[in-house]
């Protein structure tokens, strides 16, 4: 019998329970605990930890069938929020987090507002009526996707904001408005295409697969391994990704 690697809750329903800390981690096991005890939890899903070791004892290839049953859950998700990942008119936003059996905070890595991309970043815009707002959202997803995911020493980022608030000589963030934030995108863009020879990522799914490879990555980075070492707690245990709407 095949396992099943992805596990859903959502519409007041989890496929798992807070007993199975083992299998979805302590974040997953608590995400379906509260989905069935009927509490408002944004919907989502969880790949388990044993997807994670499997993808390690693959030499770093994701197990048979773990992407088809999250496009299904993701499908699923989709249903439920009455959005669509990637969509142009009403897209989904995810989060993609990790979640050992066992707490390691801030041990390892969080990538917010996966599924931003030209298109989707102008439907924000309409819909929060707010372009300032989407262009700044859009922005720290690059510098965030560009961190966790692609390896990118984040001040390189920080020193291009730098850059253009001084051009504009002013102090904070905020001050920087929607054509100048626009700008700085493309600086972002041109960032990643220096560091990583390939263009930043536009294709939400495409974005998912590389966010939960790089969950899986931190569970055996340095600071991760450090902590176990110090804590007692077993290299063999993997991480589960938990995926969830962002609301």
């Amino acid at each position: 019998m095949n396992k099943k690697y992805a596990y859903l809750f959502a519409d007041g329903q989890a496929e798992g329970t807070g007993k199975m800390k083992d299998l979805l981690g302590g974040k997953g096991a608590g995400l379906a605990e509260m989905t069935n005890a009927g509490l408002p939890v944004p919907p989502g899903f969880t790949i388990t930890t044993e997807a994670c070791t499997a993808y390690y004892a693959a030499e770093e290839k994701f197990p048979e069938g773990m992407l088809d049953e999250a496009r299904a859950a993701l499908a699923r998700v989709e249903q439920a929020t009455g959005k669509m990942f990637g969509g142009a008119e009403n897209p989904l936003l995810v989060s993609v987090r990790s979640g050992a059996k066992f707490s390691m905070p801030g041990m390892m890595d969080t990538v917010l507002n996966l599924g931003l991309n030209d298109e989707t970043r102008e439907a924000l815009a309409r819909l929060t009526g707010n372009e300032p707002f989407s262009y700044d959202a859009y922005r720290r997803f690059i510098q965030l996707f560009g961190k966790i995911v692609l390896g990118i020493d984040s001040e390189k980022f920080d020193h291009k904001f730098d850059e253009h608030k001084k051009r504009l000589g002013v102090t904070e963030d905020t001050q920087v408005g929607a054509e100048d934030l626009s700008l700085l995108i493309q600086d972002y863009k041109a960032i990643v295409k220096k560091a990583t020879g390939k263009d930043f990522p536009t294709d939400p799914r495409k974005q998912l697969e590389l966010a939960i490879k790089a969950v899986f990555a931190s569970w055996n980075g340095r600071r991760a391994r450090d902590y176990r070492r110090i804590h007692k707690i077993s290299d063999s245990l993997g991480t589960a990704v938990n995926v969830q709407a962002m609301e």
